[in-house]
């Protein structure tokens, strides 16, 4: 199944590649294994995967020490300060950095572990309620403070966009990201590089390629629907 899948969503990712006038090299695919057991991702990393993301500190950790050391782990969900320590030194991204004081605790820890954490500022362009991320209005001035912070570096923005059925209705909140990071690019920041736009998940990514996405998360569309623990 999860070949099929691969297969299928590579296929739509160079479709949408060709459609936007953009190489397949551009975009990265980070297959989203959070609440899959390993063998899952044991057999999307046979078949060519090496970009993972999780949602949880303590299922990265855990995975960590079971897959292969040329794994690259990104962090996409919501980050407590008080878990940064567990991961600095095992991701090669954090995506959904939303708030000065994290990215503070962030440079705090790559500090002590002597590493440089390549961080995205999440923005929540849709302005959900239910939604983490700073707001469309505030990311150039939450990227410039954290562009001072030491030991990190700014690479970009993400955002995570509504639920939608039809994912044309997503287009407007992509090409928002697209804007601001074009925006931040022209103030010409220290230490913020924008080469990076992380949107586009299972049922949008597509629509994200073509608005410009370099990192699309996709579970569903490699996994299979997300499989919860019931007690």
């Amino acid at each position: 199944m999860i070949q099929e899948n691969l297969n299928i969503v590579k296929e739509n990712v160079c479709a949408a590649c060709n459609r936007s006038g953009r190489a397949n090299e551009d975009v990265t695919l980070i297959a989203v294994s959070k609440t899959k057991p390993i063998e899952m991702l044991k057999e999307a990393y046979d078949l060519g995967c090496r970009d993972f993301g999780e949602n949880k500190v303590q299922e990265l950790v855990d995975k960590y020490d079971k897959m292969p050391k040329d794994v690259r782990w990104h962090m996409i969900g919501h980050l407590q300060r008080n878990k940064v320590k567990y991961i600095v030194d095992k991701v090669c991204m954090i995506h959904s950095v939303d708030s000065l004081r994290l990215a503070e605790e962030i440079s705090k820890e790559a500090v002590k572990k002597n590493v440089i954490m390549p961080i995205l500022i999440e923005v929540n362009v849709a302005d959900e309620e239910s939604k983490f991320g700073t707001t469309s209005d505030d990311a150039i001035s939450l990227t410039e403070a954290i562009s001072k912070l030491p030991n990190i570096v700014i690479r970009g923005l993400m955002t995570i966009a509504p639920y939608v059925e039809n994912s044309e209705e997503n287009r407007l909140y992509f090409a928002k990201l697209k804007q601001i990071y074009v925006d931040i690019i022209h103030k010409n920041i220290d230490n913020v590089f924008m080469d990076e736009l992380s949107m586009g998940m299972s049922g949008d990514y597509e629509v994200a390629i073509e608005e410009g996405a370099t990192l699309i998360r996709v579970g569903t569309g490699i996994f299979g629907e997300r499989q919860y623990t019931t007690v």
